[in-house]
């Protein structure tokens, strides 16, 4: 899956020259505890699969703030990415804790899920402009 943001401000009707950020619409507070809850279940995903959760620091950590910062159509474009990682995640985790509780191994669809969820973020983080 490649969620590589294609779009520019150029793209967007207004031009992406929009001067308020996420953070001045009061945007930034939820886009922060959506991105850790986000991580909460990943690292849930990753206990499954057998693998070390990551911690949720450096770069990764500083995403909702530093794509706020930037404001216009980065911060709309993570703000829409985050939901559709959330709609990938939410159900397919919901999926694995039925099938375990049910004594199915469930290492191999957990560890899918997880590169699944590796590839979308690391997708999601390219939003932050360089000088970031």
């Amino acid at each position: 899956m490649d969620a590589t943001p294609t779009m520019t401000g150029r793209d967007l009707p207004d031009g992406g020259g929009r001067a308020a950020s996420c953070a001045e619409a009061a945007e930034l507070a939820p886009l922060c505890r959506k991105w850790s809850v986000l991580h909460e279940a990943a690292a849930a995903v990753a206990v499954i699969a057998g693998l070390r959760a990551e911690p949720l620091r450096g770069a990764v950590a500083r995403f909702p703030s530093e794509v706020g910062e930037a404001g216009g159509w980065r911060c709309e474009m993570a703000r829409q990415g985050i939901e559709d990682l959330s709609a990938m995640l939410e159900p397919g985790l919901s999926a694995l804790l039925a099938a375990c509780s049910r004594g199915v191994s469930c290492v191999v669809p957990a560890q899918a899920l997880w590169r699944e969820f590796v590839a979308a973020r690391d997708a999601l983080l390219k939003l932050v402009p360089p000088e970031h």
